[in-house]
């Protein structure tokens, strides 16, 4: 389930929804590379950021897309590796099992809900941006499976979720500068509406 070793053309093919939000998140983080780190067009990245970023204080000023773009930035290569190798880890296999739609459904919705979490519960001052709220959600998804669906993973499986899960949770706590908000709100609302996303999806 969590073993990658499809040939690049045969994973565009099997998953490409799996494959658009990795080429989105390397597109951007590669032209604040170019523009930001390189210092070739410094007040563009400053400018993308500011549109890109989530900001309370923006959003409750009409910045509604910032509800959406963070989901999609990251800025520094160790944030960009750890959510591209776990999106490519862990999204194939439930894109599999959800259908196109259902999981970019899935995996845009969880990664909003805990954006509108922030939005409530942090101060107007905080921004945020990655992919780990929706990265969470999506292994809230794994654990309804493994709790309500578990016939439809193996033992080995839900093993290795049972783990993946306990892991990331606690490193959530434990790690510096980490949205253990949206983490955390992100991992329940995939499993709060993991029922809708796999709503008739018996096999």
């Amino acid at each position: 389930m969590f073993i990658r070793n499809e040939s690049f053309n045969l994973f565009l093919k099997l998953y490409p929804i799996t494959a658009i939000i990795l080429g989105i998140d390397l597109l951007i983080y590669l032209l604040f590379i170019v523009t930001g780190t390189w210092s070739l067009a410094p007040y563009f990245a400053l400018r993308m950021f500011d549109f890109a970023a989530g900001s309370n204080e923006a959003i409750l000023n009409g910045a509604w897309w910032q509800l959406i773009t963070p989901i999609f930035l990251h800025i520094t290569f160790s944030h960009i590796l750890f959510n591209a190798f776990s999106i490519l880890i862990f999204a194939p296999a439930l894109e599999t099992m959800l259908g196109k739609t259902r999981f970019i459904a899935a995996f845009l919705g969880t990664g909003i809900v805990a954006n509108i979490a922030a939005l409530f519960l942090e101060p107007a001052g905080f921004r945020h941006y990655g992919a780990s709220g929706a990265l969470f959600g999506l292994l809230g998804i794994y654990i309804f499976l493994v709790i309500f669906r578990r016939d439809q993973i193996s033992r080995q499986d839900q093993t290795i979720i049972y783990v993946i899960v306990l892991i990331s949770l606690i490193s959530s706590f434990i790690s510096a500068d980490v949205d253990i908000l949206g983490h955390l709100i992100g991992f329940l609302a995939g499993l709060v509406l993991a029922p809708l996303f796999l709503w008739r999806k018996t096999n």
